[in-house]
């Protein structure tokens, strides 16, 4: 192909796109390109500023490491990742779902905890959480069996493997559902935090004066044959940043309310007070459990 004007590139990459064997690979390609191309045109991207684009693509996956994922972070920070999980559960987003964003810091190989058990490894300030979660289907009856693995960030807003006060796998467990679909542990309130600022996502929020708070959350992960694997966040419905998460990830089904007691705890008074409790129901629909790829090790 000679190009004489620029519908000539795109008409061209677009019969390239269509040569590709793999059917669902070839209508990725083809959106694909045809999208951008039309992006480009919208926008009027300049050279250099394509150029300056192309370094930020370079810079996203230089930053990326063993303990962050920048680009994890700019999908959020864009609203794609929410996106993708809307289009692909609760009918196209259009009935209740329990089904929410992985996140960039889910582990593989959290270590097995007794129901009733604790995820605290190491000392970590800040009120008790006594949490109950049960686990159903979409008819509402018990799920058995589940494995639910449960993180979350400390109350002073870092997971383990970003502070080094912290033990290894702290504020993490696995735990596998009992004949009436529960699982219940001891932990801590989990407090909202900033996501990283110091690298692409950054400069991003701070153009668009916009604040790098996630609200309070949980996080769920439940794996069961016969089921689709969920991922969950269960949002703290009192955090202030609950309608302005800077990653478009909260949804009406995973807001819950974190109830403070102030009395003390009936079987343990070394929790204090005030402490709180959860109780929440996820639901797991029909499906593939297939375990996704952590974004950190």
């Amino acid at each position: 192909m000679i190009a004489e004007k620029p519908g000539d590139v795109t008409a061209a990459a677009l019969a390239v796109m269509a040569r590709t064997a793999d059917p669902r690979l070839r209508e990725i390609l083809t959106v694909l390109v045809r999208h951008l191309h039309a992006f480009v045109a919208e926008a009027r991207l300049t050279e250099e500023e394509f150029r300056a684009a192309a370094a930020i693509v370079n810079e996203i996956g230089q930053r990326s490491s063993a303990t962050h994922n920048e680009a994890v972070l700019m999908a959020g920070s864009l609203g794609v990742s929410a996106l993708v999980c809307l289009l692909n559960n609760g009918d196209g987003g259009r009935v209740p779902s329990s089904q929410n964003l992985l996140g960039p810091f889910w582990r593989m190989g959290s270590p097995p905890v007794e129901n009733g058990g604790s995820l605290l490894r190491s000392a970590t300030p800040g009120p008790a959480l006594f949490a109950t979660i049960a686990v159903r289907d979409p008819a509402g009856r018990p799920v058995e069996g589940a494995e639910v693995d449960i993180w979350h960030a400390s109350p002073v807003g870092f997971y383990e493997n970003q502070d080094p006060a912290q033990a290894d796998m702290n504020l993490r467990g696995k735990f596998t559902t009992d004949a009436e679909g529960l699982i219940a542990f001891r932990s801590v309130r989990p407090a909202g935090y900033p996501i990283p600022t110091d690298g692409v996502v950054g400069r991003l929020l701070a153009a668009q004066g916009r604040h790098p708070y996630r609200p309070a959350h949980m996080h769920a992960l439940v794996f069961k044959e016969g089921f689709r694997t969920l991922t969950a966040q269960i949002y703290d419905a009192e955090d202030p940043h609950l309608e302005t998460d800077v990653q478009f990830g909260v949804t009406r089904p995973l807001v819950a309310r974190f109830e403070r007691h102030d009395e003390p705890h009936p079987t343990a008074p070394d929790a204090g007070t005030p402490w709180f409790s959860l109780d929440h129901v996820l639901t797991i629909e029909p499906g593939e459990a297939k375990l996704p790829k952590p974004p950190i090790r």
